[in-house]
């Protein structure tokens, strides 16, 4: 069978599904796999998401009134995923587009930056043009005036246009920049502009809010999927997509969202953030990789000691060979804190795609099931569900198994 690459398995297949679309996050599968996976499970199962990321698992799990537990180590993806999983009302929406006209109202009376808070982003100018940044500013500081389910709810579609404002683009599998010839020109309409699609888009938000009901108990966690799972109820499923390790960093992804949110004060912070995540790359990570001691005792050893050592000869070795030994070592941190959560008779599910350096595979899917096996679980296999579009060697695959 010739796999394809499957749009539908992917964040594509979320992007009109209600609260599922309400943002478009690097660190997102799609919906299609996750009710797939539920729905051959009884009614009232429990799932644990360990990497919930753009909260796809906790929000169908509870639109399809199940129970679900999930952990985040990013504090922007807890604040999101624990939006999505909120109840808003007939009032909260009310409340929320009259706060957006009185925003936009106000916000279009704002000239130039004085008095207004701007992020501390490297190069800002190379996100957004000055009319741009000025409107997400006076958008910005009118929004701090609220809170609660009103402030969510205007700030995921503040999260909307500053990434609509911007210059980033998505034709690669990281964020990149678009080609801009007028950074520094500045045109008073388009300020206005700017700052009345802000209603626009505040009323798609709302909108979604209503479309979706949550009926199941979900909640997204702060904490670190390498560490025990204190407190978690034992699980019928376990579902996810962790970090592919494939050197993409999430912090850097999402760093336009955690700036303007205040989640990043500073690229410092933001590389002591990517260190304590899987896979993170981004600013201080690549020195710390270098002085890294690896990990004894993982069961995979062998063979990931000889895909380093190849990696180790290539393009960027010194760094990409301590940063796969890194990932997996931290894996196998992750699947030794999930046995005891999961129930007997219990499975797993990972989305998970291979990865290639200078042309060695680095085949996670194969090592996960070793993994896996080590500790005990039943039937663990890897089965390929899509061809991915950035190498035609690469595939995403669902790597089963059963406590």
């Amino acid at each position: 069978m010739t796999l394809t690459q499957r749009a539908d398995l992917t964040y594509k297949a979320n992007s009109k599904a209600g609260r599922h679309g309400w943002l478009r996050l690097t660190p997102a599968y799609s919906i299609n796999l996750v009710y797939s996976e539920l729905e051959k499970l009884p009614p009232k199962s429990h799932i644990i998401e360990p990497f919930s990321g753009s909260g796809t698992t906790p929000l169908a799990a509870s639109e399809l009134g199940m129970t679900c537990e999930a952990r985040e180590i990013n504090p922007f993806l807890v604040w999101f995923g624990n939006a999505e999983l909120a109840n808003y009302s007939e009032e909260d929406v009310s409340n929320t587009l009259c706060a957006a006209s009185d925003i936009v109202q106000k916000a279009s009376k704002s000239e130039g930056l004085d008095g207004l808070w701007v992020p501390p982003m490297f190069n800002i100018n190379r996100w957004w043009d000055q009319a741009a940044l000025e409107a997400l500013a006076s958008i910005r500081h009118e929004i701090d005036a609220y809170s609660g389910k009103e402030r969510d709810l205007l700030d995921i579609a503040f999260c909307r246009l500053l990434i609509s404002l911007s210059s980033a683009a998505f034709n690669h599998q990281s964020m990149s920049f678009k080609n801009q010839e007028t950074l520094f020109e500045y045109d008073r309409e388009t300020f206005l502009y700017n700052v009345r699609s802000f209603f626009e888009i505040v009323s798609d938000v709302t909108s979604r809010a209503l479309s979706d009901r949550v009926l199941g108990e979900a909640r997204v966690q702060h904490g670190d999927s390498t560490k025990p799972f204190d407190g978690f109820h034992k699980a019928d499923l376990v579902i996810t997509s962790p970090p592919y390790a494939n050197r993409m960093s999430y912090i850097r992804e999402l760093r336009p969202y955690m700036y303007w949110l205040r989640y990043l004060e500073s690229g410092e912070q933001a590389g002591d953030l990517d260190w304590q995540t899987i896979g993170g790359t981004w600013g201080s990570v690549g020195t710390k990789l270098r002085e890294r001691t690896p990990d004894n005792g993982v069961p995979i050893d062998n063979a990931l000691s000889d895909v380093c050592s190849k990696i180790l000869n290539g393009k960027s070795g010194e760094i990409l060979s301590p940063y796969v030994r890194k990932y997996f070592d931290d894996m196998w941190k992750h699947f030794k804190a999930i046995y005891p959560i999961v129930k007997d008779g219990g499975k797993l599910c990972y989305i998970v795609g291979n990865s290639t350096f200078s042309g060695i595979e680095v085949p996670s899917h194969t090592w996960y099931v070793e993994m896996m096996k080590s500790l005990g679980f039943r039937d663990a296999k890897a089965v390929a569900i899509r061809k991915r579009n950035s190498n035609k060697k690469l595939y995403e695959y669902a790597v089963t198994a059963v406590k």
